[in-house]
């Protein structure tokens, strides 16, 4: 929290989640209004379930917060509520910025544009353009990933233990995404992005050399998923470097500001090395 900058007058936006208590969001979100000055404050929100987010979001409505960032597993029911979505919402039906203004809610995702910066960083040479590129999970990162890929011209192959959920979000998105099974999706991949909340486990004798690995969880910074992947000398994209790239946009949409200049993985690497 912007420390000695909190008044009457002071912005205050959020996360909502559950669980939320390992999120960065705060971390980051507070560093840059304590670095631009600004009167303000990031804050957790841990609804019991989708009545409670439902609540949160009557909340904003009332003209109570700014706006909020959402993760799981409220994504989808984030959309759903919402007046009007953007382009990058309405196509994985999913939301990660909620905005309030009089009344009314404005849904959108970044999850996609974090996902593409954070391969822009880190795998600076990959190219998804017409290649094959396996997403594990059918949850809202999965459909907000899928949907920024398939903008990049890739062919997204689902792996997923519900075949039904992974099929629904197939349906969703387009002729460019298939169902599959681990061993026949991975086979000519570019690039494996693990969008599970648990760790997935993967034959990596099926996976060929090059072929990209990222992980969208970033705590631990080094997954075992991530771990294994460069024990096989593949190339890996952390969750932070997702996490950074889509911060970003969600402090201009909750704050209507641009955030200062900081350097990201400085501040949250350290924090995360005294957290742990």
């Amino acid at each position: 929290m912007s420390q000695g900058r909190i008044t009457g007058a002071a912005r205050v936006a959020g996360i909502a989640g559950n669980p939320v208590a390992h999120s960065l969001s705060p971390v980051i979100h507070n560093a840059w209004l304590e670095a631009g000055g600004v009167d303000g404050a990031y804050v957790p929100f841990a609804p019991a379930d989708a009545a409670g987010f439902e609540a949160l979001v009557a909340a904003g409505r009332a003209g109570l917060i700014l706006g909020l960032n959402v993760t799981a597993p409220f994504k989808e029911q984030a959309f759903a509520l919402a007046d009007e979505a953007t382009a990058a919402a309405r196509l994985t039906g999913s939301a990660n910025i909620l905005q309030f203004a009089k009344g009314r809610v404005l849904a959108d995702s970044s999850d996609g544009v974090g996902l593409m910066r954070g391969l822009a960083e880190q795998a600076p040479d990959l190219d998804v353009s017409g290649r094959a590129v396996v997403v594990l999970g059918a949850g809202g990162a999965a459909r907000a990933g899928s949907g920024a890929l398939i903008e990049a011209g890739a062919k997204v192959r689902i792996v997923n233990r519900s075949r039904a959920r992974a099929e629904t979000l197939a349906a969703d998105l387009g002729r460019s995404v298939r169902v599959m099974e681990a061993g026949q999706a991975l086979e000519g991949a570019a690039l494996i992005v693990n969008a599970l909340s648990v760790p997935p486990q993967l034959d990596f004798d099926l996976v060929a050399p090059g072929t990209v690995v990222m992980d969208m969880t970033y705590k631990p910074l080094e997954t075992a998923f991530l771990k294994a992947a460069r024990d096989r000398g593949l190339p890996t994209v952390d969750g932070l470097s997702m996490l950074i790239g889509q911060a970003a946009p969600s402090f201009e949409a909750l704050f209507r500001l641009p955030p200062p200049r900081l350097d990201l993985r400085a501040l949250l690497t350290a924090h995360l090395e005294q957290t742990t």
